[in-house]
């Protein structure tokens, strides 16, 4: 398959959306949509009542998206669609009459990144024109999981490329393949990175739920700005075999939802052990049932700890929302124990980026050889193909990342040995792990970071704080869920805890979404005040 341009992308999503049925081609406004706000359950029972079929379904999200992505707003939040959707839903449409649902994702729309490998039809690129040469050659694990689960792929979400690790002067949400994401609540406001397709196209309501990835905030970021429920799970819990890597040590994919229902419902079809994948060897022999940790009581008699050193103060606002979300937790029953600082997380950041550059040249280089492009072999034929393809590559930041991970030696170097040792010490045992025993907490809570800001191609992101980095260096999970708005701008609240604690943070932020429910679908204003 040749590399297509841009232009050339998004014609191929019209068309193919467009396509569905040429008589339903006007364009009502981007905030009318009869599948609006629908979880999958609501959609399960549509079609259990016949009312909708898949193949419906993924009808009328293909014409949204050659509606509201492809044109209108143009959110490019679908670098991507299937152009075997219909032929699947139709298959599975089949499946359930004949044999009745093979689960609760049965003929259900979603969309994947494009750094997770779909041996399909379409391409996996994460976002570069230099993987877009040939599709990758089967799916990935998740991938094949979600599909025995009987979901639809509906399509590939748009990123930040390479999953944010280019460059220190990226945009967030900015691709050489995709071009610019935007947030569908302020179009002028940045999706956050790097699982930014997902989050807006979740967020307008393009699929019923997605999939993201995270090294370090690539879940829980695009979620907090766009009103979703992101869960970054424990290292281990869903395979990153077919995933086109930064890090072994902190790399995951996770659920985005517009519910904490529908992202449990979604975890529970991704994790599972994966020969291909060894840190999922030490998932819990039990495999858990997500969704039973859905009880509104949750919060009664939990110990919520709050991490505030380090973690307050970017934005009196956000902060203000955060004040409010941990009052309502108290109302609902739960004991506050603030501060319960995590004793190690000034000195995180120095030690992950030097793991991180190790890992991304080890582990790209490993996965580029299964791909078989030969001007896309390593990390350094991608500085190459940048360099060459500067006009559409790089018009707007460099590669500094890229060209400090290639002057990094084997995983073996003393540096390296070290500096990883220490990261998962400092953020594990000696960090969450500490402040947790030593209050006997269930959970963490911080804000997820700031309102989204203005997008600026010219100077790069201005993230606003951030709490994710400690559980994503220890590799333990974290959830996000919306804490309420700052004008038209949403902010989310981040629950963490330790390894393997994915049902008890889901019950946490179930409970205090069903106490506060601010979840709301965006208007696509274009633009808003500055603060």
């Amino acid at each position: 398959m040749h590399a297509r341009s841009l232009v050339s992308m998004a014609a191929v999503v019209l068309t193919i959306a467009c396509r569905v049925d040429v008589r339903e081609s006007s364009r009502p406004s981007p905030t009318e949509f009869e599948l609006n706000e629908l979880s999958v359950a609501q959609l399960q029972d549509e079609m259990t009542s016949g009312r909708y079929t898949s193949h419906r379904l993924v009808q009328l999200y293909l014409r949204r998206i050659a509606q509201i992505d492809a044109a209108g707003p143009r959110l490019r939040s679908v670098i991507e669609t299937n152009p075997d959707a219909l032929t699947i839903a139709e298959s599975l449409d089949a499946e359930r009459k004949s044999k009745g649902p093979r689960g609760p994702l049965h003929g259900i729309p979603i969309v994947v990144k494009d750094n997770i490998d779909t041996g399909d039809r379409m391409l996996t690129t994460a976002g570069s024109l230099a993987l877009a040469g040939a599709p990758a050659r089967g799916d990935a694990f998740v991938v094949e999981r979600l599909r025995a689960a009987g979901a639809v792929i509906l399509g590939k979400t748009n990123l930040s490329e390479w999953a944010n690790i280019r460059s220190t002067k990226s945009t967030s949400g900015w691709s050489g393949r995709g071009g610019l994401v935007k947030n569908p609540y302020v179009l002028d406001r940045n999706p956050c990175g790097s699982s930014s397709g997902t989050g807006a196209a979740i967020a307008a309501n393009l699929a019923a739920v997605g999939v993201g990835t995270e090294t370090d905030g690539s879940v829980v970021c695009p979620s907090s700005v766009a009103a979703l429920v992101g869960i970054k799970p424990t290292i281990g819990l869903v395979s990153r075999s077919g995933i086109i890597p930064i890090s072994h040590s902190q790399d995951t994919a996770g659920p985005m939802a517009r519910t904490v229902t529908d992202a449990a419902v979604l975890l529970n079809a991704m994790a599972g052990a994966d020969p291909r994948d060894a840190a999922t060897s030490s998932t819990p022999a039990v495999r858990e049932d997500y969704t039973a940790a859905l009880k509104a009581t949750a919060l009664q008699g939990a110990r919520i700890g709050v991490a505030r050193a380090q973690y307050f103060g970017y934005s009196a606002q956000a902060d203000s929302l955060i004040e409010a979300a941990i009052m309502r937790m108290k109302a609902q029953g739960a004991t506050i124990v603030d501060p319960a600082d995590i004793p190690t997380a000034a000195r995180l950041d120095a030690c992950e980026i030097e793991v991180l550059l190790y890992e991304l040249k080890a582990d790209l280089n490993a996965y580029l050889a299964t791909r078989g492009i030969a001007t896309a072999g390593t990390l350094k034929d991608l500085i190459a193909f940048n360099e060459r393809e500067r006009t559409r590559e790089m018009p707007y930041f460099g590669q500094d990342l890229f060209v400090r991970a290639e002057a990094k030696g084997p995983l073996t170097t003393p540096e390296y040995v070290t500096a990883s040792g220490l990261c998962r010490r400092l953020a594990g045992e000696q960090g969450i792990d500490a402040v947790m025993q030593m209050h006997q907490l269930d959970a963490l809570v911080v804000p997820t970071l700031g309102p989204a800001w203005p997008t600026d191609l010219l100077n790069g992101d201005h993230i606003s704080g951030g709490g994710s980095t400690p559980a994503a260096v220890a590799g333990y999970p974290s959830i996000t869920v919306p804490a309420g708005w700052i004008g038209e701008l949403p902010v989310g609240i981040l629950f963490m805890g330790r390894a393997w604690s994915e049902s008890r943070l889901i019950g946490l932020a179930f409970a205090y979404e069903q106490a506060t429910k601010h979840r709301k679908p965006p208007k696509f204003l274009p633009t808003v005040p500055l603060e």
